[in-house]
């Protein structure tokens, strides 16, 4: 089982616990940078949420891209 895997799994279970971890972090970098990209953040947090549901229910990312993978990057052919 490779380590993607065993994360979808976990995200799986625990999704619940993982938006909240990742909606408090994203709260403590807003205040860190002072605001100056909360835009930034919360499209970043929503976009993650979004992922984290669509794991749990057991779909794939949209166009077959792992999180943070640009068009055209990562294995050909697959």
């Amino acid at each position: 089982m490779s380590i993607v895997d065993k994360m979808k799994e976990m995200l799986g279970q625990h999704g619940d616990k993982a938006k909240k971890g990742m909606e408090k972090g994203g709260d403590v970098l807003d205040q860190k940078t002072g605001g100056k990209h909360t835009d930034k953040i919360d499209q970043a947090q929503q976009k993650a949420g979004d992922y984290i549901d669509r794991s749990g229910q057991g779909d794939a990312p949209q166009g077959g891209q792992q999180p943070g993978e640009r068009p055209g990057e990562g294995t050909p052919g697959t």
